[in-house]
């Protein structure tokens, strides 16, 4: 059209590479990339290498290394036992992080000045888009601004552990 071989085809892979994304570690921009995050978005756009990489680092550092839980069967009518600790066998809640990795936390809130702020979680109920319905629970560490020492926090269960090792 302008006389240029290749110059179209060129223009038509800078466009399609400008529309996708770009993921802010590799600098790839596949269709795996996209924001994350469930209730806070942590970071512009990853790929899903990166994004499990982050993610993973976070829970090693958060202590939201626990198991996900179980699917259960809808038309399953066997008793579920509630989840207990593998060490101390003290009931437990286990909730999906922000990042998509899952955390033990105690069934008791405790004053945020007994609780070392390692170990301080609150719960979110995030809603669903143009209604007042809370479609989930997600933990979150309680980490950039201090709660008052007073104010209630769930304690991460490791915390409050009777067997497990300081």
């Amino acid at each position: 059209m302008n006389g240029v071989p290749g110059t179209h085809t060129q223009k038509m892979a800078v466009l399609h590479s400008v529309s996708r994304p770009e993921c802010l570690l590799c600098s790839s921009n596949g269709p795996d990339v996209r924001e994350r995050g469930r209730i806070i978005p942590l970071s512009s756009e990853l790929c899903d290498r990166c994004w499990n990489k982050v993610a993973n680092d976070l829970a090693l550092s958060e202590g939201a290394t626990a198991a996900p839980e179980p699917e259960f069967d809808p038309d399953d009518v066997q008793w579920v036992e509630p989840r207990t600790c593998r060490h101390c066998d003290a009931p437990v809640r286990c909730y999906p992080t922000n990042y998509d990795r899952w955390v033990e936390l105690a069934t008791f809130e405790l004053p945020a000045k007994k609780v070392p702020p390692r170990h301080r979680w609150r719960l979110m109920r995030p809603r669903a888009a143009n209604t007042p319905i809370s479609v989930a629970t997600v933990a979150i560490r309680i980490g950039a601004i201090d709660p008052t020492p007073g104010e209630p926090v769930i304690p991460a269960h490791e915390f409050v552990c009777l067997m497990h090792e300081a």
